[in-house]
């Protein structure tokens, strides 16, 4: 299907235009789907697209809204009045470019940043012995996924205050020994702003609510390993 999307303000800047058409190989798809099928055909529009605001037909878009053949798009900045502090939330099949994640968080006003990175472990000590993982294999529910990022930065900013810039990037897919599963970044103007709280209480916080699982992948088999956290009424945004 052919999607025309708008684009204003930074967005329009970075690509020299205000508008461009998306060929999309499916009948339909989420905006979601849509902004990361923006960011990869326009590659400069990645730092600008996490905390862009969507919009389907004139009217606000969320993550999993359906998007079909003539729609139009728009994608924008926050309003002026908002918080003006970036925000980046996306599951990613690529390795992770930590440089990047921190530019696309940082203000002029952050002086830190405190970054959370989970790593896929080799070894696990256990009273049997040692555990050897060969590789990890991680699914989203993307949506869902999306939207509770959201809401975990939204709690964030509600205990810390002095948190500027958030970024939340879940890998997805298979993942060798070493590489990257989750990335939290937090900033603030000091190293005492909250930005050390705010990634311990995101990790913490996106292992009880975001619904992404893992497939560990052993020498004797592999198997999907599940948490015990049943979310609650107060876990509901």
């Amino acid at each position: 299907m052919n999607v025309k999307v708008l684009l204003f303000a930074t967005l329009k800047d970075a690509i020299g235009r205000r508008e461009t058409l998306l060929l999309i190989p499916a009948d339909t798809a989420t905006l979601a789907q849509v902004r990361e099928a923006l960011a990869a055909q326009h590659p400069e529009l990645r730092p600008h697209l996490g905390s862009a605001i969507g919009a389907i037909n004139e009217e606000f878009g969320e993550a999993n809204d359906v998007v079909k053949d003539g729609d139009t798009l728009a994608f924008f900045p926050p309003v002026s009045g908002g918080t003006g502090y970036p925000e980046v939330f996306r599951l990613a099949d690529e390795p992770l470019d930590l440089d990047m994640l921190m530019a696309e968080i940082t203000v002029p006003a952050t002086g830190a940043v405190c970054v959370f990175s989970g790593m896929v472990r080799g070894e696990t000590a256990a009273e049997t012995g040692t555990i050897e993982t060969q590789q990890l294999e991680y699914e989203a529910y993307a949506p869902m996924a999306l939207a509770k990022m959201r809401q975990v930065a939204r709690e964030i900013r509600e205990q810390y205050p002095g948190v500027q810039g958030i970024a939340i990037v879940q890998r997805v897919g298979r993942l060798k020994v070493g590489q990257n599963t989750i990335l939290i970044a937090c900033g603030s103007g000091h190293r005492d702003g909250g930005c050390f709280e705010a990634a311990r209480y995101g990790i913490d916080r996106l292992k009880q609510i975001v619904p992404v699982w893992k497939k560990e992948t052993r020498p004797d088999g592999s198997s999907w390993v599940e948490g015990s956290y049943q979310p609650t009424n107060e876990d509901k945004r």
